[in-house]
């Protein structure tokens, strides 16, 4: 079965860049770069995994991380979070990310975070 992961990155090159290499590897996306976008296309269907920026125009992806994890309906949902800022690891840790991501990032270790994550969930389900 598809996995499908929802990015939310405002920077429309890294943006990019993670779309190409997770479609190489034959995930389904849903692209947004800004909370309010990611608010009206997870309407659309709940992901398997989200990455979220820590800086967005509209939003704060600590921030966000910890609303997807008190929500009932996406509280199960891995969450990557993503920044340049080396702060925000910690910060993202008390907001219960599964996993950060320091950028710049290596797209190899980017790959495997995700794999890893998503084949821990499927021995959970």
């Amino acid at each position: 079965m598809v996995k499908r992961i929802h990015v939310l990155e405002d920077d429309s090159d890294i943006r990019y860049i993670i779309e190409y290499l997770l479609k190489d590897e034959g995930y389904e996306l849903t692209l947004s770069s800004s909370l309010s976008e990611l608010k009206s296309k997870i309407r659309d269907g709940i992901p398997d995994l989200f990455i979220i920026d820590v800086m967005l125009p509209d939003g704060n992806g600590i921030e966000i991380c910890d609303d997807l994890k008190n929500d009932i309906f996406t509280k199960h949902i891995p969450v990557i979070v993503m920044s340049a800022n080396p702060r925000s690891k910690q910060m993202s840790a008390q907001a219960c990310a599964d996993d950060y991501i320091s950028k710049p990032f290596d797209l190899d270790d980017v790959l495997t975070r995700i794999n890893r994550i998503l084949d821990k969930k499927n021995t959970k389900v």
